[in-house]
């Protein structure tokens, strides 16, 4: 059967969001560049992007919903089904993942009982993997409503996602204090956040992520970035040029060569199977 016409808001709520998205529109010169905030501006109303949001940018930017939808779908930040107050996002990509992503997100399944995009009972957690969040100086990185919380393990990601079930505060590692995804996605329409310190609360990338910005600026060289393996960080002197390590120098365990056919002749890899033998 064809899908019915999306519902309309109701009254009082349309009036608020025409109300809103006229502001959001006014900033651009052209008001089809206004769709990616009003699709935060509707998540923020139900906690997802529904086909009565599509419905509403679409009139409002005299688009077709297709136009809309096309957009809508496109972009992993906007929500299709409802979901919780706290998106816990765990970043499984390739540092973060070696330094205990996979592991958190494999031990938060099992500890909420979700699957990836599943939302607990309470309505109060969606947890889901994520790429990148340029934070890998920090890895492994847990990020809620995308808010950091850095340098975590199995049992800090837990005790997090206890703690926000339960109601207790949860201060992310740097940044703005943590509030609700709905809240959230109006911040992200562009509308200030109006709570007490959250404009003034700030956080920056490592050490790790700022060596390119200081070498451009001509400054001295930097700190050694991965520390020696007494675990200290040690500066290097300035009258001299930096260390270059040697091929046969590690400077992290994982670095540790691995025997393969190239570094063990006798014992050369065989030919590769064909897929489904």
């Amino acid at each position: 059967m064809p899908e019915l016409p999306a519902p309309a808001y109701p009254d009082d709520v349309r009036a608020r969001l025409e109300r809103d998205a006229r502001e959001i529109i006014a900033r651009y010169p052209d008001s089809r560049s206004a769709l990616l905030p009003l699709l935060h501006l509707v998540q923020s109303e139900e906690g997802h992007v529904t086909r009565t949001g599509m419905r509403f940018c679409a009139d409002v930017l005299d688009l077709t919903t297709a136009e809309v939808t096309a957009v809508a779908t496109f972009y992993t930040m906007y929500r299709r089904r409802p979901s919780g107050d706290y998106q816990v996002g765990v970043c499984t990509n390739t540092l973060c993942a070696v330094m205990g992503g996979d592991a958190i997100f494999e031990a938060l399944q099992e500890h909420l009982g979700l699957a990836n995009g599943g939302t607990t009972d309470d309505g109060k957690v969606t947890l889901e993997h994520i790429e990148c969040n340029a934070a890998c100086d920090f890895a492994p990185v847990v990020m809620v409503n995308w808010e950091f919380f850095d340098n975590q393990t199995v049992q800090s990601a837990k005790n997090l996602v206890d703690d926000l079930r339960a109601g207790r505060p949860a201060s992310p590692t740097r940044g703005a204090p943590l509030c609700t995804f709905k809240e959230t996605a109006r911040i992200l329409a562009g509308f200030p956040d109006e709570r007490d310190g959250a404009v003034e609360a700030s956080g920056s990338a490592g050490p790790a992520s700022l060596v390119g910005l200081r070498l451009a600026r001509g400054e001295a060289a930097p700190a050694r970035v991965v520390h020696p393996r007494d675990g200290k960080p040690h500066a290097e002197p300035q009258d001299r040029p930096v260390h270059e390590p040697s091929p046969t120098e590690h400077l992290s365990s994982h670095d540790a060569p691995q025997d393969t056919s190239a570094s063990d002749p006798a014992h050369p890899a065989g030919p590769t199977a064909e897929e489904g033998e």
